[in-house]
């Protein structure tokens, strides 16, 4: 008979003793760390997987579920790629940039994965890709490695980080809606939190 205790602890929130809410996206220097440190260690599954979820801006549940025909075409990983979104059912198109393509071509090549193969197949049996727990897993790995505290991160940040990049960069909200694959432009606004962070950027360049 199943007691109370273990009831309860199946039914726990996957969230208990985490930080929830808006994830923040990485910096510059928090990018390159963790990419230096993946090259270090010969990670080729892992900074393959790194660079093209920072590249791509894609959810993890459309990042897990590329296939290599995806991002290539024939032997060649492509500088710009189209995938169809599983939240929305509209395409979104993102690009690959050249280390990018570096990085995926070798995990292609060292996995020895086939076009109709998921890019990153799933080591345990019952899935056929990397699920999204697992990703999650591997992003809050990635952020501790550089002494981070990966509560307060999560795999939105691997999506919000190439995006936030661009918008401070050029400012051009419309654009990061379109790489984002957002419907709404308010739904960027709400995702990038903007409308707080340029009025603090203001508030701080004012002198009183």
């Amino acid at each position: 008979m199943e007691t109370l205790n273990s009831f309860d602890a199946r039914r726990m929130p996957w969230n208990k003793g985490r930080l929830t809410g808006q994830k923040p996206p990485l910096k510059l220097r928090e990018i390159w760390a963790i990419r230096t440190r993946l090259q270090m260690s010969s990670n080729a599954r892992e900074l393959a997987l790194f660079n093209l979820a920072i590249d791509s801006k894609l959810r993890a549940c459309d990042l897990t579920r590329l296939q290599v025909q995806d991002v290539s075409m024939g032997s060649h990983v492509v500088a710009r790629a189209t995938f169809m979104q599983q939240k929305t059912h509209r395409p979104v198109q993102f690009e690959i940039t050249e280390q990018t393509r570096q990085s995926v071509s070798a995990w292609i090549s060292t996995r020895g994965l086939t076009p109709a193969d998921y890019l990153f197949p799933s080591r345990l049996h019952a899935s056929a890709h990397v699920s999204t727990r697992q990703y999650a897993r591997i992003v809050h790995r990635w952020i501790a490695s550089i002494g981070l505290d990966d509560s307060a991160y999560g795999t939105h940040t691997m999506r919000r980080t190439k995006a936030s990049l661009i918008y401070r960069r050029t400012k051009n909200l419309r654009a990061v809606q379109l790489l984002l694959g957002h419907t709404k432009i308010e739904s960027t606004v709400r995702y990038l939190g903007i409308e707080v962070d340029d009025a603090l950027e203001m508030a701080e360049q004012t002198e009183v």
